[in-house]
């Protein structure tokens, strides 16, 4: 499913994965099986990945309950079942969720020096405004999570933002909410993927307040595609590690001379396949 139709509600939103629909007195977000890679949607889905993303999400936001509220509406299940009732092909890649408003920040958390983080101290010998031990190699582990946040680009490419920035940005109080909630949630995914021999690397979370000013955790959570989940049995720091996200897919795009601007390559079919099995595995790995 590349895009969603024929559907009575007004489309109010489109994400590079995720179109939201406004249901009246909730919105309904659905997730599709397009791909994207460095902010660049291509041309080519992966089959049932919107699906395995949504399930992945709602399995974390049972977890994540105990810690704050989040954007599922309280009667969930039942108004999914309703909504398959007419849209069958909708059950598993939909959420119906509360209107609130997103900040325009993204809560990074980093536990491993990878990505554009290892990029950052490769380059300065910090990550971005934490001083951190010299010697260290891509994939090693930090000496403890850090908070690493970003602006919210309604295109292109989201830019990396001290911490101070970020709290001029949302209020210093908001801020610092965002920031112990975002370790805390991320300490929770470290814990509960061990079991699994798997090492969270880093995540994205992002938040949403209502009129009151309550703080709610949104959009999606700890999925192969806001996360970099590493096997432990294979972890051999000093390279990139093997992911079960769509790290496949940036590593083949590496290796061509694409400037990373629209128009995309074409992927080729063992490239998705590849990528769809890893998706697969997460969700086998985390859900089940």
């Amino acid at each position: 499913m590349m895009s969603v139709n024929g559907l009575p509600y007004p489309l109010v939103a489109k994400g590079k994965v995720r179109e939201v629909f406004d249901m009246g007195d909730a919105l309904l977000m659905v997730a599709t099986d397009r791909v994207s890679a460095f902010d660049v949607i291509m041309n080519e889905g992966l089959p049932g990945k919107g699906s395995l993303l949504t399930q992945i999400s709602l399995y974390w936001f049972e977890q994540a309950a105990a810690l704050t509220p989040h954007h599922l509406v309280d009667d969930h299940a039942e108004r999914i079942k309703e909504l398959a009732r007419d849209y069958p092909d909708l059950e598993h890649r939909s959420m119906i969720v509360k209107k609130l408003k997103p900040l325009p920040i993204e809560a990074v958390v980093r536990g491993y020096l990878s990505g554009s983080g290892w990029k950052e101290y490769r380059e300065k010998g910090k990550l971005f405004e934490y001083d951190l031990p010299q010697g260290l190699v891509e994939s090693s582990q930090l000496p403890k999570p850090l908070f690493t946040p970003t602006t919210k680009a309604a295109s292109g490419h989201d830019m990396p933002i001290h911490c101070a920035d970020a709290a001029e940005l949302i209020g210093e109080e908001l801020f610092q909410r965002v920031h112990d909630l975002s370790i805390a949630l991320y300490k929770m995914g470290v814990e509960k993927v061990a079991d699994a021999g798997i090492l969270l690397a880093d995540t994205k979370f992002e938040f949403g307040t209502d009129e009151s000013g309550e703080l709610f955790l949104i959009d999606e959570i700890l999925t192969p595609d806001s996360s970099r989940y590493w096997p432990k049995s294979e972890y051999q720091p000093g390279g990139p590690q093997p992911s079960y996200d769509k790290q496949f897919v940036r590593d083949y795009l590496e290796s061509l001379e694409w400037d990373k601007t629209p128009p995309p390559p074409n992927l080729p079919d063992e490239v998705l396949k590849g990528t769809l099995e890893r998706y697969i595995e997460a969700y086998t790995t985390i859900v089940v």
